[in-house]
């Protein structure tokens, strides 16, 4: 015989509020548990409201400690201090909870600059630095090496020089790309004084003389980038690919 309490229960409030529709994150969640245990921390305790939660809150913060990194170089410069950690708080997205996380990461940095300091700002940060830090955290969560990370972090970082002169261009309606040919034409006809070379420097060779310091320049960049974010990660526990046994002994690095 059925309990009278129970036949007169009615649903309440709380039972008609309909379940909610999955979101980005929810869908990320089976994809990024698994990276978060190896990196040695046990996410195991959390329910998957809670590690929902936890990426929500790490994402957005991880999106606006990068736009006020860039912020905060651009009105007070540093120097490379600050700018050798643009691409790592969405490598560490990346790392932690996955590329569709850290590509919203890189956006939402976009868009808090963009109302910041206006649209070029959130674009000169995405190209290169989003770009850079999506590319970093993809390659070192498959454990790639430290070569191809470099060399494809130095590529999108010159891609990224010329592409800022080249809307810089478009906005100011001059060619600012001309301009710095003509400095640098300047800078080799002087050196060729110097070395006693009577000869005016062809414009080929100032073309392969500006294009080989905009190359190294972007390797030297990648490979700080690198080292300063090792040092961090691991403080932070979190490996990331090891660097080349030369670099571990030319800076006495043990893991």
């Amino acid at each position: 015989m059925q309990d009278p309490v129970e036949s007169n229960q009615q649903p309440t409030n709380l039972d008609l509020i309909p379940a909610a529709e999955p979101n980005w994150v929810d869908e990320a969640l089976p994809t990024v548990i698994a990276p978060l245990k190896k990196a040695g921390s046990d996410f195991s305790h959390l329910s998957p409201h809670q590690a929902t939660t936890l990426a929500t809150v790490e994402t957005a913060f991880l999106a606006s400690t990068a736009g006020l990194m860039w912020l905060i170089d651009y009105y007070f410069p540093m120097g490379p201090l600050l700018r050798v950690f643009f691409p790592l708080p969405i490598a560490l997205v990346y790392l932690r909870w996955g590329g569709r996380s850290a590509g919203m990461a890189a956006l939402v940095s976009a868009l808090l600059l963009a109302v910041l300091m206006g649209p070029t700002r959130g674009i000169f940060y995405t190209i290169p630095f989003g770009l850079m830090g999506l590319q970093l955290g993809a390659l070192w969560r498959r454990g790639a090496s430290w070569l191809w990370s470099i060399l494809l972090g130095a590529l999108i970082s010159a891609f990224g020089f010329f592409f800022r002169f080249w809307l810089l261009s478009l906005l100011a309606g001059e060619d600012l790309l001309s301009l710095v040919i003509a400095q640098i034409t300047e800078f080799l006809q002087w050196l060729f004084l110097f070395f006693g070379w009577l000869q005016v420097p062809e414009i080929w060779l100032v073309q392969i003389f500006a294009l080989g310091m905009v190359v190294i320049n972007s390797f030297v960049y990648v490979f700080v980038v690198h080292l300063v974010s090792m040092v961090t990660l691991d403080r932070l526990h979190i490996a990331i690919p090891r660097p080349p046994q030369w670099v571990k002994i030319l800076l006495d690095y043990e893991d």
